[in-house]
């Protein structure tokens, strides 16, 4: 479905009365893809902890020199969970400028995500990007359909940036993301963004607190503590400068780090 087929109403079968973190993730960076639940939920959680606005533009920043730094090192498969509504440089734009023929595979559970997939599948000839609709909790279904299009006996950077907060303690995320790495190669990479609860730790809560009043159930977020992002890398050792803030994760420009960085972690590890 195309961007104007969207103009008229939401998808099919697509709620709309409750915010869902793609569409309040949309709002945040100032998009059009979102209905009024979620600008109120996005709203309603800056208005709590204004530094919510520059950790959404840092997660991207962040995103982008991590992809390019699998680039670099040799990696050209990405598997990106919870990839979000798309925006400027989409982790195959990213990685495709600096290798053609990189591979990734999107995955989110927004129909709206969907509805704008073509975006995401504009790969490069030489190269090939795919999308499934599929929650993070899926992972076996993840995998099969990833195979399609990644050779798991080859290096694959895992992205899950912003997107394990929705999973909460009862459903074991640091158990959803071990499985996943298990069936990467060595040489692969994890890159993990997470909000944090141990940084403006009262603001964050309360931020959390009204956003989670307005999302449905499934989508509810958790912060964690540095120590709990750090157990998501166990099985990899992680690159320097370990698990930082957003702007220090190797920033670009030295005036950069620790500046407008958010409250939120961020890493990556290689697997051994």
């Amino acid at each position: 479905m195309s961007e104007d087929e969207t103009k008229g109403g939401p998808p099919a079968g697509f709620h709309t009365a409750q915010a869902h973190p793609a569409r309040v993730y949309d709002a945040w960076l100032g998009g059009k893809d979102n209905y009024p639940a979620d600008q109120e939920a996005a709203e309603q959680a800056a208005s709590a902890n204004p530094e919510i606005i520059d950790a959404v533009r840092a997660n991207r920043a962040f995103l982008g020199r991590a992809v390019r730094e699998s680039v670099q090192a040799g990696v050209r498969q990405f598997l990106d969970i919870g990839t979000g509504i798309p925006a400027a440089d989409n982790t195959h734009e990213v990685a495709q400028r600096a290798a053609p023929e990189c591979r990734v595979v999107y995955v989110d559970n927004d129909p709206i995500v969907l509805a704008h997939a073509r975006a995401l599948l504009r790969s490069a000839p030489q190269g090939r990007t795919d999308y499934l609709e599929a929650d993070l909790r899926d992972v076996d279904g993840i995998l099969q359909h990833a195979a399609a299009t990644l050779d798991f006996g080859r290096p694959v950077t895992l992205v899950l940036a912003a997107v394990l907060q929705y999973v909460p303690d009862a459903e074991d995320p640091h158990g959803l993301t071990r499985r996943l790495l298990e069936a990467l190669a060595p040489g692969s990479r994890l890159v993990v963004s997470h909000p944090a609860a141990d940084i403006g730790r009262e603001q964050v809560a309360e931020s959390m607190r009204r956003y989670n009043e307005r999302a449905a159930e499934h989508a509810a977020a958790t912060p964690r503590t540095r120590g709990e992002v750090d157990r998501f890398f166990e099985g990899t050792s992680l690159l320097e400068p370990g698990i930082v803030p957003l702007a220090e994760w190797r920033p670009e420009a030295p005036a950069a780090s620790g500046r407008g960085s958010g409250p939120m972690w961020c890493g990556v590890g290689r697997k051994e």
